[in-house]
């Protein structure tokens, strides 16, 4: 009855006595410690029970080879065969206060022991070899957790059926479909799960496993207590809501790679919960004057066909062909497992999209085109595009998406059982026309906004503009000049259209330096006729700057196409968007180059200030290439 380590003297104080030692020397070792009492932890032998692992791992191997089982990402394959192939008998049997018994019975006063279901089944056995009478003990050990959680998929669902309303259950819900879960229990889990699964019914508890990473924080650091860093998830949702908190988990991150979550990142989601919050708003007040028959009319029963596609005006059919782009993208990506990129596509195209460019252009159609047909179009549109953002998103924020649902006209009673925008895996009609054409009206509108920035135009005053364009672009442009002056901040009356290939307006305005000139695209050009407002050294520096990066572009895509193989190597279509892109841009620099052509020419300040600023940029080159050759 010694103490451990009075034993331990004990006994090497005997071995010397018995002359059984050699020497005495310091040994450093790592000692185990509870981290709760912190008292060293000492090995003990006892009795444990195994399962035997060999022909359930050899089973749980050939599900993942045969494709009965998918492991997502594929990376984690080489993690889940190195482990089931060198797999080791399971030690099942945990000393725990708490946990499924193991189901083993003693015969007490004999060696005999019973492996049954439950104590009746064992006192069966034991009578049976010894008679009336017997005493039973069932082992005291628990289950391993990991045990007793690998057969939740089929022990929580009727199984082993005892009657026809289990056995209904069961094949009702097992097997089930994907199981998602963190990596870092590949093994103590999921193979688990998928070894017993089938040893005990035959078939594998789900078809694919999804592995996701660990949540760190902002900076990529593991969380714990001691860094002070851990994120309260029920804190974060009381500040920032649910939603935000699940958009950020998801977006942004790659399959099987760990996730940093910073605050500022939910904040940001918060920010765009607000931000739907808000157009849902707006859309919904723009109903407001509508009858119960005409709202419910507006209810999304069917995907919208092409030919009504084809019938709605240019911004119309640009954000409908845009929103059925994106509902085909987001099913493809959800279909691969691809979350994050899914969610982030959704989040772009409302808020960059959908807010920015078309509840702009909507807000003239309602309430100041005077059109009935115009509003009632926008407000058909509005509704479509965003109960169709609302069914993808769904399943990334469910609170604020069922919500909104609810409140806009509708057809059954959740959001969450109604059917997803794409059925049948066909494709939504779209307009690659309409989409160009408004990418134009989007560009020269940028183009204005950016050039009324530069020049410091104030932002109410309206200015004109000149718009020298052809074809059916300029058909398109000019059928939509309304949305395009409210767009680029251009007074109405004072913009014209031109032809890009006869007008010549304006060039007395470029010559004195009154005039800018924006080069849009190859076929699509404007002029603002700024007169006080135009600073000719800065627009020349503008130029400038404009001049040295489609240079600098053009020299990167001729060097790339003049590379060894690539006309040879590269495919067709990669060869010719090449050409096309070097075609566009040596067509914009060169009416950049007649654009600064036309500029006055610098008085004598600007001459000096721009020749000192090439004496810094040498200064800052010789500067460089010293430093360089010194370090050589």
């Amino acid at each position: 009855s010694l103490d451990r380590y009075d034993c331990r003297k004990q006994l090497w104080a005997d071995m010397e006595a018995e002359g059984l030692t050699l020497k005495v020397e310091p040994h450093t070792q790592r000692v185990p410690r509870s981290d709760r009492s912190g008292e060293v932890i000492e090995p003990m032998v006892s009795a444990q029970w195994f399962v035997k692992m060999d022909g359930m791992a050899k089973k749980g191997c050939d599900a993942v080879r045969d494709g009965s089982i998918t492991i997502l990402p594929e990376r984690f394959e080489k993690t889940y065969f190195n482990w089931l192939e060198n797999i080791q008998d399971w030690c099942v049997s945990r000393q725990l206060w708490w946990g499924h018994r193991i189901p083993v019975w003693y015969a007490e006063g004999t060696d005999k022991y019973y492996v049954a279901r439950s104590e009746e089944d064992a006192r069966q056995q034991a009578t049976a070899e010894l008679g009336e009478g017997v005493v039973l003990r069932q082992d005291e050990d628990v289950l391993d957790t990991w045990f007793s959680s690998g057969l939740w998929p089929f022990a929580t669902v009727g199984w082993p059926a005892k009657d026809e309303a289990s056995l209904k259950e069961f094949n009702r819900f097992y097997p089930s479909s994907v199981m998602e879960t963190g990596y870092d229990i590949l093994f103590f889990w999921v193979a688990r799960m998928v070894m017993l699964g089938i040893e005990f019914t035959g078939k594998p508890p789900f078809h694919t496993i999804y592995m996701h990473g660990l949540v760190r924080d902002g900076q990529g650091q593991k969380m714990s207590k001691t860094k002070g860093n851990v994120v309260d998830p029920l804190e974060t949702i009381d500040q920032y809501g649910t939603d935000a908190l699940r958009l950020s988990l998801v977006t942004g991150v790659t399959p099987g790679q760990d996730v940093p979550l910073s605050m500022e990142k939910v904040q940001a989601n918060r920010n765009f919960a607000n931000k739907l919050w808000n157009t849902a708003r707006f859309i919904l007040m723009g109903l407001g004057d509508l009858s119960a028959e005409e709202r419910s009319a507006l209810a999304v029963t069917e995907p919208m066909s092409e030919v009504d596609l084809a019938a709605l005006p240019l911004p119309e059919r640009y954000i409908v062909s845009r929103c059925h782009t994106l509902v085909g993208k987001v099913t493809d990506q959800l279909a691969a497992y691809d979350f994050g990129p899914a969610g982030q596509a959704i989040y772009s195209f409302l808020w960059d999209e959908y807010a920015d460019w078309y509840i702009e252009i909507s807000k003239r159609r309602i309430s100041a085109s005077g059109d009935p047909e115009a509003a009632a179009t926008a407000r058909r549109t509005l509704v479509y595009v965003l109960d169709s953002c609302l069914r993808l998103l769904h399943p990334f924020m469910p609170f604020i998406t069922e919500e909104l649902w609810q409140r806009l006209p509708h057809e059954g009673p959740s959001l969450m059982i109604a059917p997803w925008p794409q059925r049948d895996d066909i494709a939504l009609p779209t307009d690659d026309e309409a989409v160009a054409q408004f990418g134009s009206l989007q560009a020269l509108a940028r183009s204005v906004r950016n050039a009324r920035a530069e020049y410091r135009v104030e932002p109410g005053k309206k200015i004109a503009a000149t718009v020298l364009v052809d074809g059916d672009l300029a058909e398109a442009l000019e059928a939509e000049a309304d949305a395009l002056a409210f767009m680029a901040r251009v007074d109405p009356a004072q913009l014209k259209f031109e032809s890009l290939l006869t007008s010549s307006e304006t060039s007395a305005g470029e010559e004195d330096g009154s005039t800018v000139r924006l080069v849009v695209g190859e076929s699509l050009n404007a002029f603002l006729p700024l007169a006080d407002l135009i600073d000719a050294a800065k627009e020349r520096q503008r130029l400038g700057k404009q001049q040295k990066t489609l240079e600098e572009s053009i020299a990167k895509i001729n060097a790339r196409m003049s590379s060894p193989g690539f006309a040879g190597k590269a495919p067709p279509a990669v060869v010719q968007k090449a050409e096309t892109e070097l075609a566009e841009q040596q067509e914009q620099l060169s009416g950049v180059v007649k654009a600064l052509a036309r500029l006055p020419p610098p008085d004598a300040e600007e001459l000096a200030a721009m020749k000192a600023a090439e004496e810094l940029a040498a200064a800052e080159a010789a500067a460089k290439a010293a430093k360089a050759a010194k370090a050589q």
